[in-house]
């Protein structure tokens, strides 16, 4: 099957050069060069999306909860050809669509507005129930968050929730670069088991093993991918 990306001309070792085009201020470079396997993967290989179907009731859901560091996403957005390569150049700009944090009404392909972390989680939840409420039960929901997201209250309530309501089609993928205020090894996992989830933990930069760990059946669960990347700040 040729994907978006081949047909637009670009593949994964593109995306260092479509980030590079990303020259506005305020990056979070480390937010974003952590999510950039995981989100390639997603897009090439497992969401049911295209920009032809971004407004199709049965597509699949991706809700980017890290938005603080959105560099990959557009560069991402791109390759697939939701947004014009173009637009790369003036992100951060007051007149740009791609902002510092990605914005649904401006940026093509972007489900939530997002940045504010905690958030993505509980819309990811939301977005699930609402879409089993009216019988669509192929769309599934994906939703990237950070390790250190899951500090926040909120998540915690939506982690619990999700179990207990056996949300199937919930995915969600934390970004682990050892940022969590309270992390320790394998702990991220074992929250998300205590609540019932389905979980598994791969290498954030192994492709074969995250597309593995995204497609591995989940019965009457929501599903968790721990995706190990470097430490923020080694």
């Amino acid at each position: 099957m040729t994907t978006t990306a081949q047909r637009n001309g670009y593949g994964y070792d593109d995306l260092a050069r479509l980030m590079g085009v990303l020259t506005g201020d305020e990056k979070h470079g480390p937010a974003a060069t952590s999510t950039l396997d995981v989100l390639w993967v997603l897009y090439d290989r497992v969401l049911r999306v295209t920009p032809e179907t971004a407004e199709d009731p049965g597509r699949d859901r991706f809700l980017l909860s890290k938005g603080h560091g959105p560099m990959a996403y557009y560069a991402v957005l791109a390759a697939k050809g939701f947004v014009p390569v173009e637009w790369l150049d003036g992100f951060g700009r007051f007149d740009s669509p791609l902002g510092h944090h990605p914005d649904r009404v401006l940026v093509p392909g972007a489900e939530i507005g997002s940045g504010s972390l905690g958030h993505g989680l509980p819309i990811a939840v939301g977005t699930a129930l609402g879409l089993r409420a009216q019988g669509l039960h192929e769309p599934a929901v994906w939703t990237l968050v950070g390790d250190a997201e899951l500090d926040e209250g909120s998540n915690h309530e939506a982690i619990a929730f999700a179990g207990a309501a056996g949300v199937e089609r919930l995915h969600t993928v934390v970004i682990d670069n050892l940022s969590a205020t309270y992390g320790r090894a394998g702990g991220i996992a074992a929250r998300f088991d205590a609540a019932g989830w389905s979980t598994v933990s791969v290498d954030g930069r192994d492709h074969a093993a995250l597309y593995e760990a995204f497609t591995a059946p989940h019965p009457g669960r929501p599903h968790v991918v721990v995706a190990r990347v470097e430490p923020k700040f080694s």
